[in-house]
């Protein structure tokens, strides 16, 4: 009986959002101009050649902001800068030398960490603390102080069911409570792919040097530590200083309410390494179509939509924690309805929330999706997650989501953050799925009779992020505040 109550009252929500808001016909115009006239894939392509890469802080990544100011004014939008100060953090030097004394070291290759020391020389014992978790350095935290731990990127295989999986930032800042004297971070890619990103829960300079190196070099040293002592120079010189970046912001006003917001948000920035086609070229400049896509239709929009391009995600979030930390000092946080993030989305088959009672209100809209193409399969996922732009929106209970279900093209995971992040992985098709799909969801947040949800209570927020095992990570990146 109480399922089948359950079904009756899901059917009757379903029929009341569709008699409330008919989102059909305008899904199909946005389909046709999407799939007829997207420059998405064409801006990026232009981009790359342009610019390069997007580093924050470079000059490369102020050509970026500059060429996405460009973009979206031509398309007839008000856009502004916001500017933030950042920590900028560049390479300079490396050298990992490994071997069984420490007389006798050899190099093997290596990338550096972001946020490593401005310069590090380190020799010291190595000592295997597995996947990097607080229980691994409590096994052995005699040893660890003083000495260069070696872990493991993500999960080990073999590892217990249900092991957690940190971040390699989170994984750096447990090195060094133990008293590491530096890490070395094993990747998990075939084929000795180096991967960079930040090894900073702050986005500020760590203690200890930090190097990534390819899994079979690492699982090599694995199985030397079993049976022999194994020693590590950690050598190098990077760059920090303070600089401005900027955020891009391009606003459409709501004609009904505008005090309401809809956040569409996706990084523009990315590593130096490689031109970040994935990461997160295909996000940013998806993005930039969603926006000309609404435009150029002349899409009506009760709440105001803002597009953001943000700077500063690969190395903290700082792009976006800069933009609600100015929401929170003007008082405008429950203004935010919703907040939508496209980093390295592609080919979406369903949407998702952090909030379970969007659902309903998604599921409507993903059918008429699905009448328009059967390849969007109109999945739901609800949960929440760390590590990108959503996140500080989140941490202020602000309901975040997107696109869901799809994978990235031309088996280009492997490549994230790495010097295989080029431009001949991204597929034009899937890229414009993302577009429509994605401007179909943006357009129903906006004109919606009601959004379903609101801001999270302090306490509701804390237990919410509990029961998604956010606590222990937020703790680590200092930003549990309960």
């Amino acid at each position: 009986m109480k399922r089948f109550l359950f079904l009756i009252i899901n059917c009757i929500a379903i029929l009341h959002v569709r008699a409330q808001d008919d989102f059909g016909p305008v899904f199909k115009k946005i389909n046709t101009e999407v799939q007829t006239n997207s420059r998405a894939y064409g801006n990026l392509k232009e981009a790359i050649e342009l610019i390069g890469h997007r580093l924050t802080g470079s000059e490369n990544g102020r050509k970026a902001e500059e060429h996405a100011f460009k973009l979206l004014t031509s398309y007839g939008y008000d856009v502004k800068y916001q500017p933030f100060e950042v920590e900028s953090w560049n390479r300079l030097t490396n050298e990992t030398r490994v071997g069984d004394a420490r007389e006798h070291l050899n190099k093997i290759t290596s990338v550096t960490l972001a946020h490593s020391p401005v310069k590090a020389d380190v020799l010291a014992e190595i000592i295997d603390l597995g996947n990097g978790l607080e229980e691994d350095y409590r096994l052995d935290s005699a040893k660890v102080k003083g000495n260069i731990a070696l872990v493991y990127l993500g999960i080990l295989p073999g590892s217990p069911a249900g092991t957690q999986s940190l971040h390699r930032s989170e994984k750096a800042a447990i090195a060094a409570k133990y008293g590491a004297s530096g890490i070395i971070i094993i990747n998990g890619v075939k084929g000795g792919v180096l991967l960079t990103g930040t090894a900073s829960v702050t986005g500020k300079l760590i203690s200890i040097p930090a190097v990534c190196i390819g899994l079979e070099n690492g699982m090599r040293l694995k199985e030397k530590l079993k049976t022999a002592k194994q020693f590590a120079n950690l050598k190098m010189t990077n760059f920090s200083g303070k600089i401005r970046a900027r955020n891009v912001v391009a606003t459409l006003k709501g004609n009904e309410a505008p005090e309401e917001k809809i956040v569409v948000g996706a990084h523009l920035d990315s590593w130096d390494l490689a031109t970040g086609a994935i990461d997160n070229g295909i996000g940013a400049f998806g993005l930039i179509d969603m926006a000309r896509t609404f435009m150029v239709l002349n899409l009506p929009s009760k709440r105001t939509v803002e597009f953001v391009l943000f700077m500063g995600e690969e190395q903290g979030l700082l792009g976006s924690k800069a933009y609600v930390d100015v929401a929170r000092h003007l008082n405008r946080l429950d203004q935010i309805r919703f907040m939508l993030n496209y980093d390295m989305t592609n080919d979406p088959k369903g949407f998702s929330s952090s909030r379970k009672e969007m659902k309903t209100l998604f599921g409507a809209w993903g059918a008429e999706i699905n009448k328009i193409d059967t390849g969007f399969k109109n999945l739901f996922y609800t949960g929440a997650w760390l590590h990108s732009d959503h996140q500080p929106f989140m941490l202020q209970g602000i309901p975040i989501g997107g696109g869901t279900g799809g994978s990235l093209p031309n088996n280009s995971a492997p490549y994230y953050h790495s010097d295989g992040d080029v431009f001949k992985l991204v597929d034009e098709q899937q890229l414009k799925n993302t577009v429509r799909y994605s401007t179909m969801l943006i357009y129903g947040l906006a004109n919606v009779s009601e959004v379903p949800v609101s801001r999270q209570e302090e306490h509701i927020l804390r237990e919410f992020l509990k029961e998604n095992n956010l606590e222990v990570p937020l703790k680590i990146a200092g930003e549990w505040r309960w």
